[in-house]
C-alpha cells in the first residue's frame, strides 16, 4: 500500500454515493474508486451468502485497482459479511453500521426508529447495537422494502416514493419516536422527504460524516493520506448497465460522471446459494 493509491468504496447500488460525498468532503486529495452493485441491488432480500461472494468479489477488484484501504459503504453487507471480509484482506477496512448510539444518546422522548433493510434489522450486528445502547430507550425497527429501489430509479420526491416514506415513517411517530436513524447508505438521498413527512421537531441522523472521519483516523494512523496537492479524481464502475444507470449517478453525484461496466467473475449455477442468479464475464 501506498499513500498516493486510491480508496475504494462499493455499495449494493447507488446509496453509497452518500458515503462517497461526506468521504470526498473529509478527504478531498484523495483518489476514489467506487463501485455500485445494482445489478444486483438491494442487497435487502439476499442470502448472507450471496451478500458475501459480491462483497469478496468487489472488494478483490478494488484491491487489484490499487486501493489502499476499504470503505463499504452498505450496512446490509457490513451486517453479513464483515468479519469474513477483514479476516480475508489485509487493507484497511472502514464499515457502516446504523447510528443506534448518537441515537440513544440524542433522544428526548426517549423512543428512536431505524429505516433499513430487513436483512441489517435481522443481522447480528444490529442485535448487539441494540443490546448495547438501547437499554434505557425504546428502538424501533422500521424495515423499509422498495425505497431502495425508488433511489435507484432516481425518484426521490415522486407520489410514488412520498407514499413509501410516509407508510414507514408516520407510525415511528405516532409511536414517540423524535429521532430517525438512516440504517441504508440509500436514504440520506430521501432526508429531505423524510424531514418533510416527520416534521421540523424530529432529527434524522446519517453516519456518513462519522464514517468518513473514521476513514481519515485509519489512513493517518497508516502514513496513508493523500500527499497529493491537487484535488482527488473519482473513477465508476457499476454491475447491470452501466449506461441505464449513468444519468441516476450524474444526479445522485450532481455532476456528470463516465461509469464503466463491473467486470464480474464467471460464476457456477448456485454460486450464491438460493439467489437464483448465474453471472457471465463482462467483455
Amino acid at each position: 500500500m501506498n499513500a498516493v493509491n486510491p480508496v475504494g468504496v462499493f455499495d449494493s447500488g447507488v446509496g453509497g454515493l452518500s458515503v462517497l460525498r461526506e468521504i470526498r468532503r473529509e478527504l478531498p486529495k484523495e483518489d476514489l474508486l467506487y463501485v455500485a452493485d445494482s445489478g444486483y441491488a438491494p442487497y435487502g432480500d439476499r442470502t448472507e451468502q450471496f451478500i458475501e461472494a459480491r462483497s469478496v468479489a468487489i472488494i478483490e477488484f478494488l484491491v487489484s485497482q490499487g486501493a489502499k484501504a476499504i470503505v463499504v459503504a452498505c450496512n446490509t453487507a457490513t451486517g453479513a459479511a464483515i468479519a469474513t471480509l477483514r479476516s480475508r484482506f489485509q487493507v484497511p477496512i472502514v464499515a457502516m453500521e446504523p447510528a443506534v448510539k448518537p441515537a440513544a444518546e440524542q433522544t428526548q422522548s426517549g423512543v428512536v426508529g431505524v429505516l433499513a433493510t430487513r436483512r441489517t434489522l435481522l443481522s447480528g450486528n444490529f442485535a448487539k447495537l441494540v443490546a448495547r445502547f438501547g437499554a434505557d430507550v425504546n428502538i424501533l425497527a422500521q424495515p423499509c422494502p422498495g425505497l431502495v429501489e425508488q433511489v435507484e430509479t432516481g425518484d426521490l420526491f415522486g407520489d410514488a416514493t412520498r407514499s413509501l416514506v410516509e407508510q414507514y415513517v408516520v407510525p415511528l411517530l405516532e409511536q414517540g419516536a423524535d429521532t430517525l436513524v438512516l440504517g441504508c447508505t440509500h436514504y440520506p438521498f430521501l432526508a429531505p422527504l423524510i424531514q418533510t413527512v416527520a416534521g421540523p421537531s424530529v432529527a434524522i441522523i446519517d453516519p456518513a460524516v462519522a464514517v468518513a472521519r473514521q476513514l481519515r483516523r485509519r489512513l493517518e494512523s497508516r502514513d496513508l493520506l493523500s500527499p497529493g496537492a491537487h484535488p482527488g479524481t473519482e473513477r465508476f464502475w457499476m454491475s447491470g448497465l452501466p449506461n441505464r444507470m449513468k444519468p441516476v449517478i450524474s444526479q445522485l453525484w450532481m455532476a456528470d460522471v463516465e461509469v464503466q461496466s463491473f467486470p464480474d467473475a464467471v460464476l457456477l449455477d448456485g454460486a450464491y446459494g438460493n439467489a437464483g442468479h448465474t453471472l457471465r464475464a463482462v467483455t
